[in-house]
């Protein structure tokens, strides 16, 4: 049953239950039922001042984004991913200035990763990696989280109203890029922008390949019997989008096929503690099967922590 703005009336229920509790409904509202109105050009108050996270191995280097034309240099290369060599399809607006770009780009910080050694034609070092972080400061002045279009989060929010939550989204890096180190100094960045703003939650969507989720039945079984969030974790995919997950017996999951097939970032999730939200969700525009990431940071594995350093200050500049 929906109410007439189109919600799940009891994620609504929950939703007033939640601004009881100090939190404003509006805030965790789907994308497609946040306002129109454009987001606005200037920076947030709440910004973190750029050039404070940073990191450097070589020729690459983390930071955020400093400047708008950073901002669309980055969405033209999650445009190059995305669009380019994956199965995401793309509106006349977005073939035109062949960027991925939504309205959360304009309230969110954008961590990229510059490769020294090959520069544009402004003789600038070129962006080979980002990821796009928005934290809860800022998404519940701007009207939520771009993971409240697949999963109901309010629940998660309100039951842990204590905690800052971040969600991670919009990850890609060239297909050059895609090694060790790359992906060393993107985690440097999110656990140095982590904190800088004394976060404790990170969540966010992962994705498989494809929309036909039995081409993942085995990987989804498996995150489903071994690695699923406890309650006081748990997500659940929205109504009329939850997709089971439990193709398979948990004595038929063979875990050395699942982990071979899971996607790299998935997997890198798990390794730092992470579990996974109930239910995938099918998203047709970027032809992907999505899982939902929680990663408190309380969870994460002593191990990683000592390799960067309890301050980030592993490959800090």
């Amino acid at each position: 049953m929906r109410t007439g703005l189109g919600t799940p009336l009891s994620t609504w229920q929950r939703l007033r239950s939640a601004s009881r509790n100090g939190f404003s409904p509006r805030a965790f509202l789907p994308a497609s039922q946040l306002p129109n109105n454009p987001l606005p050009n200037s920076a947030d108050p709440y910004a973190q001042p750029h050039g404070v996270i940073g990191g450097r191995i070589g020729n690459l280097e983390v930071r955020l984004a400093q400047t708008p034309r950073e901002l669309r240099k980055a969405q033209s290369l999650r445009y190059k991913v995305f669009y380019g060599e994956l199965a995401a399809v793309a509106n006349a607006k977005t073939r035109f200035f062949r960027r991925d770009e939504d309205r959360f780009d304009r309230i969110c910080d954008h961590l990229l990763v510059f490769d020294h050694d090959s520069l544009n034609h402004r003789k600038k070092p070129r962006i080979v990696g980002t990821y796009r972080l928005l934290r809860q400061d800022v998404a519940e002045i701007h009207g939520g989280f771009y993971t409240a279009d697949e999963y109901d989060i309010a629940p998660l929010l309100a039951r842990h109203s204590h905690l800052k939550f971040l969600e991670l989204g919009r990850s890609c890096v060239l297909p050059d890029y895609r090694t060790s180190r790359t992906v060393e100094l993107l985690w440097h960045g999110i656990w140095s922008y982590v904190r800088a703003h004394h976060l404790d939650v990170m969540f966010g969507c992962a994705s498989f390949a494809g929309t036909d989720p039995q081409d993942h039945a085995t990987a989804l079984s498996f995150l489903h019997h071994h690695a699923a969030s406890a309650p006081e974790w748990s997500v659940k995919a929205l109504p009329g989008r939850y997709t089971d997950m439990n193709y398979l017996s948990r004595d038929d999951v063979s875990a050395r096929t699942a982990i071979r097939d899971l996607p790299p970032l998935v997997k890198g999730y798990l390794r730092l503690g992470a579990k996974i939200g109930d239910g995938a969700v099918i998203d047709h525009q970027f032809g992907t099967t999505d899982v939902l990431i929680v990663l408190p940071v309380s969870e994460i594995d002593e191990r990683y922590i000592r390799h960067f350093g309890a301050d980030a200050t592993r490959y800090a500049v």
